[in-house]
């Protein structure tokens, strides 16, 4: 069923973006349990398969109700800073939740699951939330470091590059066009309410009282969308980045020679050469090409769309876009939907 978050004048001024690694433990978590996740993420399960059996995540799982359910807000709280949120002042703040807080939310989380709360761990989460927040904090910290850390440096340009292609977004269409292109389907924008579908069954209306939305790309969440932060957290949606699909692929050199054959050797060389972001000059010294070269290559592949470039101090840094990642992989389907 649909939750409405109503917008009024000034929440429209208040719409950010921000990316929250500790959301992203979190979805990864879930993922391990939700097998219609599966299919975009089977070369990062086989290579965690090690780790996670190791880890015991069963007190996160017994709060992620499978269908219909709802998952503590102080689990994964939104990111209070900028998009350059790290993992550990994250965790900090998960620490930080106010036991009361804590104990009213795991409550309503265990209600969804019959016996949740009667068994030994729903016991001893409500008789001692405190408690109950230290160690998931400390679960979620090795959860972090088995299944996301390893490879967020991807993760995270993936995230930054629909974040990116968002604000374009929003230049081109404005807000209308941003909330209707999120998930189609599940987020719809009318009358000034932004309308989620989500696993809750009783329709909701949330009134945003001039806080305004915190937008939360996610590349563990597909197909789903969540919303739902209620008081006292910022109104939040958490939405699938764009390019799912593409995220676990490399680039092979039967990719790269095809791609030469496409785009020209040097243009492919670049774009290859993309791992991370960086500049023109920096691509030249590595790739041993004329930084003038470099930039009419740039150029081009920006305007095709493979690639996106932003701003950091006195330098512009180059990134591969989710079609730039998927092309170079040798064609890795087409982004999520």
């Amino acid at each position: 069923m649909p939750l409405h978050l109503r917008f009024g004048t000034e929440d429209l001024l208040r719409c950010r973006f921000a990316l929250s690694p500790l959301c992203e433990t979190h979805e990864a978590v879930r993922t391990l349990r939700r097998t219609e996740r599966h299919s975009y993420h089977l070369p990062w399960l086989r290579r965690i398969h090690g780790a996670v059996a190791d880890l015991d995540l069963s007190p996160l799982w017994l709060l992620m109700p499978v269908t219909g359910g709802y998952t503590p807000d102080f689990l994964g709280p939104p990111p209070t800073s900028s998009v350059a949120a790290s993992f550990g002042d994250e965790l900090e703040q998960m620490r930080a939740c106010d036991p009361s807080l804590a104990g009213a939310e795991i409550a309503r989380s265990l209600a969804c699951t019959p016996g949740a709360a009667e068994s030994a761990r729903g016991r001893a989460m409500l008789e001692d939330p405190a408690r109950a927040v230290r160690e998931l904090a400390d679960l979620t910290q090795r959860a972090w470091e088995a299944l996301v850390a390893p490879d967020w440096p991807r993760v995270r340009d993936l995230l930054e590059a629909d974040i990116a292609y968002r604000a374009r977004q929003l230049a081109e269409t404005g807000l209308e066009g941003l909330f209707t292109d999120l998930h189609p389907g599940r987020v719809s924008w009318r009358e000034g309410r932004l309308s989620v579908r989500t696993a809750f069954r009783d329709v909701m209306v949330q009134e945003l009282d001039g806080r305004g939305v915190l937008l939360v790309p996610s590349a563990f969440i597909w197909p789903d969308v969540v919303s739902g932060f209620a008081p006292p957290w910022q109104p939040t949606v958490l939405y699938p980045a764009r390019g799912v699909g593409g995220l676990w692929q490399r680039p092979t050199p039967d990719s790269v020679q095809a791609l030469a054959g496409l785009l020209g050797p040097n243009r492919a060389a670049v774009l290859a050469e993309l791992e991370e972001p960086a500049s023109t000059t920096s691509l030249a010294v590595r790739l041993g090409l004329a930084p003038s070269s470099v930039s009419a290559h740039l150029s081009a592949l920006r305007d095709a769309g493979l690639l996106t470039s932003r701003r950091a101090h006195r330098h512009v840094l180059y990134e591969r876009t989710p079609l730039g990642i998927a092309l170079l992989a040798g064609g890795a389907g087409p982004a999520p939907s």
